[in-house]
């Protein structure tokens, strides 16, 4: 692997399921910091603050920021045309689908396993 290229992790879904249960959700806010991280890293934009974004989370109505920037990132980073309104959309809906979109996207163009 070229030293300069952004390291974006594949991540198994069941074991992902798995570590969620057993983390009792901790590992959410992980997974929502470290995949934002290699998102910018792949992007080479680093405007955003992943753990700001994570802080928001636990201020009332600051998720609502939070789950804009990291759609508002993974908008940026996918190949094809997503609109980052309707991931934030999706994400106030049902967050699973979210989980599930943008991890496939990221398994897709992992460097590592």
């Amino acid at each position: 692997m070229d030293a300069t290229q952004p390291r974006i992790k594949f991540r198994s879904m069941p074991v992902q399921v798995l570590l969620v249960i057993v983390t009792l959700g901790i590992y959410t806010l992980y997974w929502f910091y470290q995949t934002a991280v290699e998102m910018q890293d792949a992007i080479d934009d680093h405007s955003g603050s992943p753990g700001l974004w994570v802080f928001l989370m636990f201020v009332p109505f600051g998720a609502f920021f939070s789950y804009y920037y990291y759609s508002e990132l993974y908008e940026k980073f996918t190949t094809a045309d997503f609109n980052r309104w309707l991931l934030w959309l999706i994400w106030l809906v049902f967050s699973p689908a979210v989980w599930f979109i943008v991890q496939t996207e990221m398994n897709r163009r992992s460097t590592y396993h």
